[in-house]
């Protein structure tokens, strides 16, 4: 059952007052959050049950190619770039068909990126929207990070004078805070269509940086790309549960690993796509240990190099991005100064085993 508007300033009140670390007149000066719902909510003794595998049948392999049903007389698209990003307007998720829905992935897949402006997601409540994300797949429960009290499919990003996460996940004594990634690529079924929308955005900064794993892959070589074709890597989730716990957060379920191929094939385009990531991979199977540091790395730098197959993703009031994990990764830019806030809420569908090139 959805909290009550009683309870909702309740636990937003007690997350005031109970951190620490707060700054109280910055919380005072804005009136808290837009969207008090959707505050990051943690609970220590909240446990999940181990993810079971699922079946799973891509919408975008039943989407009509001329998606007449979303790229209709009144849509506008904006390629950013050749490879990767579309911006969209003239469409609202919300009210797309099912047919339109399905289109939806499939666009997702091709461009990798959607950029919706002036959309009513983030005001149709959380029941509906958790109902247009599960058409994508099993919503993943995130074992550590904030969710939503009485909606755990919820992954919130927040930061603000009284929330800042950010500073215990990446070094402070870092030069930058770039960290490339594909969401919970840990997991056995990682994420596919995967939904994002922003309920406070500061004017200048808090963007998102997406680039194309796909046109990464086909940069290299023939010779270079047939020899990553055999190889896999492990995805882990025990760093992300060992931060966790030491600042005291919910560990929802035990860690797991997952062994995933470096190039897959997306089950609709066709597409491959290098499938490694700063974040959640850890070393390529078979490979010793600086061969492995070595052949990650030159990835890793190719990746974060490539400014030709990435974009910057700018947010709105009213924006909602939806993305192809399966074939991109991402980083936030931390760029925008602490006492602002910065709000969103992330839906993250699971798809299928990731299918070797």
């Amino acid at each position: 059952m959805a909290p009550s508007v009683s309870e909702i300033a309740t636990q937003v009140q007690e997350a005031t007052n109970n951190v620490g670390k707060l700054n109280l007149q910055s919380a005072k000066q804005d009136n808290g959050p837009s969207y008090p719902l959707y505050y990051p909510y943690y609970d220590v003794n909240e446990k999940f049950p181990p993810t079971e595998i699922f079946e799973y049948s891509d919408p975008g392999a039943r989407a009509d190619p001329a998606k007449p049903h979303l790229l209709n007389a009144d849509t506008k698209v904006h390629h950013i770039s050749p490879f990767i990003g579309t911006e969209v307007s003239g469409v609202q998720i919300s009210q797309l068909s099912e047919e339109g829905l399905d289109e939806l992935a499939l666009y997702a897949a091709e461009r990798k990126v959607l950029i919706f402006r002036d959309q009513d997601f983030k005001d149709i409540g959380p029941d509906r929207q958790i109902e247009i994300a599960k058409r994508y797949g099993q919503i993943q429960r995130h074992p550590t990070s904030p969710n939503v009290k009485g909606y755990p499919e919820f992954h919130v990003v927040y930061r603000g004078a009284e929330h800042d996460r950010l500073k215990d996940i990446i070094r402070s004594d870092r030069i930058n805070r770039t960290q490339w990634h594909s969401d919970i690529s840990y997991e056995k079924q990682t994420p596919g269509t995967t939904f994002f929308f922003i309920l406070d955005q500061p004017d200048v900064g808090g963007d998102t940086l997406f680039a194309s794993q796909v046109e990464a892959y086909n940069r290299l070589s023939p010779a270079f790309q047939q020899r990553l074709e055999g190889l896999y890597a492990v995805h882990s989730a025990v760093e992300q549960a060992e931060i966790s716990r030491r600042r005291g957060g919910p560990v929802r379920r035990e860690p797991v690993e997952s062994v995933h191929p470096l190039v897959r094939r997306h089950p609709v385009t066709g597409e491959k796509a290098l499938y490694v990531n700063q974040g959640f991979t850890r070393n390529i199977v078979g490979y010793k240990f600086e061969e492995s540091e070595n052949l990650l790395k030159f990835l890793y730098d190719h990746i974060a190099k490539g400014a030709d197959f990435q974009i910057r993703a700018t947010y709105q009031p009213g924006t909602v991005i939806v993305w192809d994990n399966r074939v991109t990764v991402h980083s936030a830019t931390g760029d925008f100064d602490t006492s602002i806030r910065r709000h969103a809420v992330r839906l993250t569908p699971q798809a299928e085993i990731p299918i070797p090139a």
